[in-house]
């Protein structure tokens, strides 16, 4: 018996090919979504062996509609899947100002509109089972804006808000959703992107297979937010707390006192 089917997007390397090994040793029957069919198709087929689970492999380009509806058809169209991780996406090539706007546009095409269709798709299914996952992997960039590529960071931030924003609606349906926050997280996202690995500092570079295990962990735990890497996590509580406190103040009748706006003589 297994544990139903997990899909999972951008499983034929990194962090998505991690996840497919985990969820494969945790029972999961797989559908593994890719462009790349020779690691798909070898993919598949070691996992199956290894962990005599049923593994299936979706070939599909997401940044084309075609192949983006071939997913949510499969999303639509499988009683069993009883998990999405949406794991596809890319990565900038230095800064904001100097990119091409094609691979800006590329970026948030697939970080953004690709993974909201997934998981809003995949939520309306399983809310209506009243059973499922969500699984969406964010960036600590999300929290710290100023420190990377202003298009990737915001597209990371969309990617928090909207798992945090799905959890109020969908835990009252019995599904659960997460955000998983990496770091630097060794896969070949910087080969593709053009960045020496080497040029970061080591102590700050995760090995992705224990980022995925801290990821399951703390889904396990009942997260809505994972950071692998925090260790206090009264700071993540703090963070939420102090939204909470600004949250009161966000909206009201009146401009604040020190705009000055309706006091002058």
């Amino acid at each position: 018996m297994t544990k139903g089917t997990a899909l999972i997007t951008g499983a034929s390397s990194g962090i998505g090919a991690v996840y497919a090994e985990k969820l494969a040793g945790r029972g999961f029957d797989l559908v593994i979504v890719a462009r790349d069919v020779e690691r798909l198709a070898i993919l598949s087929k070691r996992l199956a062996q290894e962990h005599g689970v049923s593994v299936a492999a979706l070939p599909a380009d997401l940044s084309r509609s075609a192949d983006l509806a071939k997913v949510t058809a499969k999303l639509q169209g499988d009683d069993s899947l009883r998990m999405l991780v949406n794991c596809a996406g890319i990565g900038p090539k230095g800064p904001a100002l100097t990119a091409e706007p094609e691979r800006l546009s590329d970026m948030v095409y697939l970080n953004v509109d690709v993974l909201h269709t997934l998981t809003t798709v995949a939520a309306r299914i399983f809310a209506d089972r009243g059973e499922g996952a969500i699984i969406n992997i964010a960036s600590v960039v999300a929290l710290m804006p100023e420190h990377f590529n202003a298009t990737y960071v915001a597209s990371k931030a969309f990617v928090l808000a909207l798992t945090e924003a799905l959890e109020v609606e969908l835990k009252p349906k019995g599904v659960r959703i997460q955000a998983v926050l990496p770091g630097f997280t060794r896969t070949e996202i910087f080969d593709r992107a053009g960045i020496d690995i080497n040029a970061i500092p080591q102590d700050m570079m995760m090995d992705a297979a224990e980022m995925v295990d801290a990821a399951l962990a703390g889904f396990d735990q009942g997260e809505i937010v994972t950071i692998p890497s925090l260790a206090d996590v009264t700071l993540w509580q703090n963070y939420v707390e102090a939204r909470g406190t600004l949250a009161p103040h966000l909206s009201l009748k009146h401009a604040a006192g020190r705009y000055a706006i309706g006091q002058r003589a």
